[in-house]
């Protein structure tokens, strides 16, 4: 139940939960290798990560990029899934149906892919971290995709867990989380929302990705967990 040795890959690992994920990984004395498609957060991250990571920049709403990747990497132990675009919510009235599909594109299908092309590297007693998010069970209004999104990860984790198995394959479920994912959304709004949440919270505040970040190094540490779901969330599935 150690990471020290052990190669993980983390798609999204250049902001937000994917970089908490990977230093918090480097400091339990994993190697990593990060992707995500902005090289410029990657370059930024690297600086935030030991000599010696692996930092790729990869269309992951490509299946033929992340054919590619996966293909160069070699074996590892531990696939961790926290890439997407940029939130954003829109009522169902208002909602644009070509933009409702191209959203899955990064979240799911690149999750999927991943996972498709990740699976054969993978080393014995290794695993596979998704994300998923609360909004898959307790939805707000304008939420109708990113709770579809949630769901249908939760859905595919379980799936998962049975066709790869011995292979572990699990899912966090966050909460709200202070993340670059929230930056479509003008400042003020959403300086709002995290207080607004906050103030429902039974924890009383937002989440910082390295509080997320645990729960993706436990999952790939522990041996006799897979399909599960860990909601890590302030408290907002119970408000």
């Amino acid at each position: 139940m150690s990471l020290n040795g052990k190669r993980i890959v983390v798609l999204g690992g250049s902001s937000g939960i994917g970089q908490a994920v990977a230093q918090a990984a480097a400091h339990e004395g994993a190697a990593l290798v990060i992707a995500s498609s902005n090289r410029a957060r990657i370059d930024a991250a690297l600086k935030t990560l030991p000599a010696g990571t692996e930092g790729h920049a990869v269309d992951l709403g490509s299946e033929a990029a992340i054919a590619a990747l996966f293909a160069g990497l070699g074996g590892f132990d531990h696939l961790v899934y926290t890439a997407g675009e940029n939130l954003q919510l829109a009522n169902l009235d208002k909602l644009d149906m070509d933009w409702a599909r191209g959203f899955f594109g990064v979240r799911y299908w690149g999750a999927y892919a991943a996972v498709k092309y990740a699976a054969p590297h993978i080393r014995s007693g290794g695993s596979i971290t998704l994300t998923s998010g609360l909004a898959g069970a307790r939805p707000h209004a304008g939420w109708t995709v990113a709770s579809s999104i949630c769901s249908a990860m939760e859905g595919l984790t379980r799936a998962l867990a049975v066709e790869l198995a011995p292979v572990r394959v699990n899912i966090v479920r966050p909460g709200v989380v202070k993340s670059p994912l929230w930056d479509a959304i003008p400042a003020a709004e959403r300086e709002a929302l995290y207080v607004g949440m906050a103030d429902k919270l039974l924890l009383r505040h937002v989440g910082e990705p390295a509080e997320l970040a645990e729960s993706y190094l436990y999952l790939m540490k522990q041996t006799y967990g897979t399909g599960q779901v860990i909601g890590v969330d302030g408290g907002g599935a119970l408000v």
